[in-house]
């Protein structure tokens, strides 16, 4: 393998949004870079900014409770007390680990490494299987992870399915942690309303706000959790979790249902435009949702230094070197670019 292959697939195998270390690597590209190694909306929602006013002062716990509201409301949780919004969805699972009472870990994937990552640092014995073994895992005590749709093959797991193995694990003193950090695509797919029901008394749901809205700097994502739990977050996070800006995006992104609907739409039909140069260029689908997709290529590799060449950023794994995972590019510009280097037309 080429020596600057090496080097790329290595440094940024582990997850996307690297773009610093790729201009350092590789700083006499074709300017600007055109990172598609995320899977976060290019469109960024318009979101108000918070006033002066606001920044000048600590969040009103008001305010927190409104967009919490707002939030269990879109994710058809019926008591907002169980929905708790965190910086982030990275912070959330993080903290999870520290305070779930669970020594063993059990992770569906390949998926999102911070999953694994977060409980072995807590010290749990982990492991990460297929979904396929999923079922055997749930007569013990542990923290079963799945993230629906799943990041980076898209797959989704049926909602039936999700409910029967948290009733297992909630019988056999387990819990059963769902990240759907990409769900509001396919919203209908989401457990969080049942996690709003004292019946999932062992069920976390993770969702997060900057993927969809295209909004992630701001770091807003939530916990749907018991009652108890949920207190037990709030307790630990303190009254500021988010700052003005996202108590005011949120608020506004949440209430705007048009727009989300309207975005939906306009995502599907990107993604079926860059199935189209994918596949016109050799690649071969093989998954992802509408935010991003995941492609096949004996040479990936390679394809990966050629495209870091033209100053274009996607996502290598380090479990399958010949998948590539892509995100949707922004604007005329950025899908030409992409035709280009990938030697088709957009």
């Amino acid at each position: 393998m080429h020596t600057a292959t090496q080097i790329a697939a290595g440094r940024f195998a582990h997850h996307g949004g690297r773009l610093g270390v790729a201009r350092v690597l590789f700083p006499d590209v074709p300017q600007p870079w055109v990172d598609l190694s995320t899977g976060i909306n290019p469109r960024s929602y318009p979101a108000p900014r918070a006033s002066q006013r606001s920044r000048n002062r600590l969040p009103e716990p008001t305010e927190l409770a409104r967009l919490e509201a707002l939030a269990a409301e879109a994710f058809g949780v019926a008591d907002p007390t169980r929905v708790v919004a965190t910086a982030g969805t990275e912070c959330a699972l993080r903290l999870l680990p520290q305070i779930i009472d669970l020594r063993a870990a059990v992770v569906v994937g390949p998926t999102y490494g911070s999953h694994a990552d977060a409980w072995t640092r807590a010290g749990a014995l982990t492991e990460t299987i297929g979904l396929d073994k999923a079922r055997a895992h749930t007569e013990r005590a542990v923290c079963l992870t799945i993230a629906n749709p799943n990041n980076p093959d898209g797959r989704i797991v049926e909602r039936a399915l999700l409910l029967e193995l948290h009733d297992s694990l909630r019988q056999h003193g387990g819990m059963l942690i769902v990240d759907e950090a990409f769900v509001d695509v396919v919203p209908e797919m989401s457990v969080a309303a049942a996690a709003g029901t004292p019946a999932a008394s062992k069920l976390i749901v993770l969702r997060s706000f900057g993927k969809f809205f295209g909004l992630a700097g701001l770091r807003l994502g939530f916990i749907v959790a018991a009652p108890p739990l949920a207190a037990k977050i709030r307790g630990l996070i303190g009254e500021w979790p988010v700052s003005s800006d996202a108590l005011a995006a949120g608020l506004a992104a949440y209430a705007n249902v048009r727009w989300m609907n309207r975005e939906r739409a306009i995502l599907q039909k990107s993604a079926q435009r860059l199935d189209r140069l994918l596949t016109l260029s050799g690649f071969e689908l093989a998954g992802g949702t509408s935010l991003f997709r995941l492609a096949r290529a004996a040479d990936a590799r390679e394809r990966f230094t050629r495209l870091l060449a033209a100053g274009i950023l996607v996502r290598p794994f380090d479990f399958a070197p010949d998948l590539l995972r892509f995100g949707l590019p922004r604007g005329r510009d950025q899908w030409r670019r992409l035709a280009a280097a990938l030697g088709t037309r957009a």
